[in-house]
């Protein structure tokens, strides 16, 4: 009966305004534009003045703005078609085909620039060189902690999503679960009210009218997911009333539960009343032999109990009953019921939930 809704693939990072990294930025673009240089020792300070020594960090600084940005935006650019989940190997083959192919002759093309700025176009190949081999490392490091970032973001959507699905599938199974209900129900009732109308006239218009008080019931708690044991309760006496007026003496109802746990208790509304449906639809029962169902509490559960005998053959099972009843408890209370077929004997176990 579940619900199988399309899985959406997760979505990706593809647009740069969606990963907020600019204060990364705003402190490694100047961090590298700095430190680059000051490690493959570019800029000579003792032939420089002060001013050429400023400008040239600043001049260093936007070279690694611009080979940050560019890579940035290529990174961004791949994502759109490769997919470290579906294609591991095509994505490294494109990091590693485009961003060397652009970092390295943006790098020397730049650097080179620096030198016919600063250096009257006197160029040290060494150095332009080992600081472009610094830079496409940095590149690299920088690009594996873009894509860490990535992956953890995507992991993190991917989870919120499977939840969101099984919330939207837990959700639409139970909402099918309670639609079966009111059918299920009114199928019932109606056999019975026909019986009665041919058999007695007068119980039939008793029986119409409970049926109101107990339809009522389903139709305010049909979209509850838990209702006090105390509502339930009362409701199965009344639905219990409806069943007399056909049944007479052959149904007998003992109970026992404290009248202080009805108030501390919860559990899905219409539990109780469809066990006793399964009941009477299940088993041969008469005056003579009347069919006695136990309710009791033990622990935090109902214990639902009566004795079997031979089932009708006349009488054919939908399925509806005590497996509606076990999905609705496992999607709402994330419990299952506990059933015991013994000879002769029929217990189910509803666990309850304690009141907060």
């Amino acid at each position: 009966m579940g619900v199988n809704p399309a899985i959406p693939p997760t979505k990706q990072l593809t647009n740069p305004h969606q990963l907020n990294d600019i204060g990364f930025r705003v402190i490694l673009i100047p961090f590298c534009g700095i430190a680059i240089p000051l490690i493959s020792r570019l800029i000579p300070h003792q032939q420089l003045s002060l001013l050429e020594v400023k400008m040239s960090y600043l001049y260093t600084i936007g070279i690694a703005f611009i080979v940050w940005q560019g890579n940035r935006y290529l990174l961004f650019t791949l994502r759109s078609y490769f997919n470290w989940f579906n294609h591991p190997m095509r994505k490294i083959g494109a990091l590693l085909l485009v961003i060397p192919f652009y970092t390295v002759p943006i790098s020397v093309l730049l650097l080179t620039g620096w030198y016919h700025i600063f250096l009257d176009g006197n160029i040290n190949w060494s150095t332009v060189m080992e600081t472009t081999l610094i830079i496409l490392l940095a590149v690299v490091f920088i690009v594996h902690v873009y894509e860490t970032v990535f992956l953890v973001k995507e992991s993190e959507s991917e989870m919120l999503l499977n939840a969101q699905l099984q919330r939207a599938r837990a959700e639409a199974e139970l909402e099918a679960l309670r639609n079966q209900i009111d059918p299920h129900f009114v199928f019932n009732s109606l056999n019975t009210l026909s019986h009665l109308i041919d058999s007695s006239p007068k119980k039939a218009r008793l029986f119409n009218d409970n049926l109101a008080e107990v339809y009522r019931y389903i139709l305010q708690n049909k979209n509850s997911d838990l209702v006090l044991l105390r509502e339930e309760f009362n409701f199965l006496r009344n639905y219990f009333s409806l069943l007399e007026i056909r049944f007479g003496n052959a149904l007998q109802l003992e109970t026992s539960i404290d009248d202080s746990a009805l108030d501390s208790f919860l559990l899905p509304p219409i539990s109780l009343q469809l066990l006793m449906e399964n009941a009477i639809k299940h088993n041969e029962f008469s005056r003579q032999h009347p069919l006695l169902v136990r309710i009791e509490k033990s622990g935090d559960a109902i214990i639902f109990s009566n004795d079997t005998t031979k089932l009708r053959m006349d009488r054919t099972s939908n399925g509806i009953g005590l497996k509606n009843l076990s999905e609705r408890y496992r999607i709402i209370t994330s419990k299952n019921i506990e059933i015991n077929d013994a000879a002769g004997y029929f217990t189910v176990k509803l666990p309850l939930l304690m009141m907060h």
